[in-house]
């Protein structure tokens, strides 16, 4: 999300922090071309102006254009107004109610409201141990009421049974009832939509507000819309009133405009986005986070997070020790690639690193991206497992066999075992020295030079790691004064990629095993929950 937008600002930005000093002349031709960047990316003229006005004014006093780091202080405001246009806080949603809380989804048709009831569904189900109920209120589009029982029975909520021809009313105070009845915490009613506004479907979300008193009413859309998304929002609020707004497809979206502008002209807080269409492709929304993304600081914390939930502990205790005895096999490969896509792919990960995400572009023309690792995993998904164990005995009869079954050749082939001879050599060599390995890093380590990027995953990346503590006893602060450090070295790498993070950086993951690139050292005991 936000890429043309990163890059476009990371640009212009680049260019003041590689000065000296400052005039009032140098701000304001860079403002012009922020406000430029800002409107392609479809973010409201009217948030534009405000935005570039506020930056200027606190850009262009004698305090700034005469410190020592003008260009810097710049990227700063610029930052801190992005996190005030977004919302300054995040804002989660409110179950501070009389049980059962009644969450009311409202949007047009296609913005998808029937999937994001279940994703909520289900991070209230699993993270808040909550009882839900969903409800389908949609009695026009064919199938609807289905589609919402299915994706019940995929997360594990209950759903309302369908009653035959009863209207959207009627079914949202049964819902509220057998809510009661049930004992549930929370009730989603996941409301019809039109093609666009209308007065009768206004009339009907009114209706059914006044029967159920809704907690929270949640206006899905969906952020591809840009500017439309932001009039659909203003015309909500005005006729039904919204409590916050849930923005779809925003991992497709690499204009922003959508989430910039909300916020700005509703008053409203954008409370979480979708970011894919699994069900647990749903993420709070964090403006300081955002702002930092945008600005190519990276986002440590939301990284971290991810490997919380995504890293099977004592798999990746095993895998280390593994590692440390030289043994690195394609079975190993695999694994550690689809841990990869569980953490949101390469591209996912490197945007969340700190001055990485301008690499993608160099990784993509290298060959290096999520596509290369889906041919990779196809390409092992062949072998049997005898040849998973043990990769020499691939001789050409059996690679013109895994070639037809992967859809892939030969060439293909023997890059995977060339790449994974490399790093299994590195891990050998590694664990020799009682490091623990570090696939990652061996893996961008290993091509860095094929992109002409020197020392990816070595020199670049700061090597070592050790010395950070558990993340996963750090409580909010400390986290957030880890951001301070990785945002530090952002803003200092500007014109190039950072050194190395602050005190080290980032340890590896548990039992050391290593997010991409991040080097090799100590591990975050404890950050991986499933067991």
């Amino acid at each position: 999300m936000f890429e043309s937008l990163q890059e476009r600002l990371g640009s212009i930005l680049n260019g003041l922090t590689g000065r000296g000093a400052l005039s009032e002349a140098d701000v304001s031709a860079a403002l012009r071309e922020v406000r430029r960047a800002l409107l392609e990316a479809d973010v409201a003229l009217e948030v534009v102006r405000s935005f570039t006005d506020k930056v200027r004014e606190k850009a262009v006093g004698a305090a700034v254009l005469k410190s020592i780091k003008p260009g810097q202080m710049v990227v700063k405001i610029v930052h801190d107004e992005l996190v005030d246009m977004l919302g300054a806080e995040g804002v989660a949603i409110d179950l501070n109610a009389p049980a059962p809380v009644v969450i009311m989804m409202v949007g047009l048709q296609g913005s998808g409201k029937t999937t994001t009831s279940a994703k909520i569904a289900k991070r209230l189900t699993e993270r808040q141990n909550k009882k839900v109920l969903m409800a389908s209120l949609d009695t026009r589009r064919p199938a609807a009421q289905e589609q919402l029982r299915q994706l019940g029975e995929q997360v594990k909520v209950a759903t309302l049974p369908v009653i035959a021809g009863q209207n959207p009313v009627d079914i949202a105070k049964r819902a509220v009832q057998a809510a009661k009845l049930g004992g549930h915490d929370v009730v989603i009613l996941d409301t019809a939509g039109r093609t666009h506004i209308d007065e009768p479907l206004m009339v009907e979300m009114a209706d059914i507000k006044k029967v159920s008193s809704p907690h929270e009413i949640l206006l899905v859309a969906d952020s591809l819309t840009g500017q439309d998304a932001v009039n659909l929002a203003k015309s909500f609020d005005e006729r039904v009133g919204i409590t916050g707004l849930v923005l779809t497809r925003m991992d497709g979206d690499g204009r922003g405009g959508a989430a910039l502008s909300m916020r700005a002209v509703t008053g409203k807080p954008i409370k979480l986005i979708g970011t894919g269409e699994k069900m647990d492709g749903l993420e709070e929304f964090h403006p300081k986070r955002i702002a930092d993304r945008i600005l190519g600081m990276g986002d440590i914390v939301s990284l971290v997070e991810k490997a919380a939930e995504n890293i099977d502990a004592e798999q990746a205790a095993a895998m280390a020790k593994k590692m440390q005895s030289g043994k690195f096999d394609l079975n190993d490969l695999a694994q550690q690639l689809q841990q990869m896509s569980k953490m949101g792919g390469m591209g996912g990960i490197m945007g969340m690193m700190p001055g990485m995400g301008k690499m993608k572009d160099q990784m993509a023309a290298a060959g290096l991206d999520d596509k290369m690792f889906g041919r990779q995993l196809a390409i092992i998904s062949s072998m049997t497992k005898a040849e998973r164990a043990n990769p020499d005995i691939l001789k050409h009869s059996r690679k013109k066999r895994i070639a037809a079954g992967s859809g892939t050749d030969a060439a293909e082939i023997n890059k995977l075992l060339k790449m994974h001879r490399g790093m299994a050599d590195m891990m050998k060599a590694m664990g020799g020295k009682g490091k623990g390995g570090g696939l990652m890093r061996g893996m961008m380590g290993g091509l860095a030079s094929k992109m002409g990027l020197g020392g990816l995953g070595g020199g670049m990346m700061p090597g070592g790691m050790g010395g950070m503590p558990d993340l996963s006893k750090m409580d909010p602060k400390q986290l957030e004064a880890l951001q301070k450090q990785a945002q530090a070295a952002g803003l200092g790498g500007m014109k190039g990629l950072p050194g190395g993070l602050p005190g080290g950086g980032l340890p590896g993951l548990p039992g050391g095993m290593k997010l991409p690139g991040l080097g090799g050292g100590g591990g975050l005991p404890g950050l991986g929950k499933k067991k």
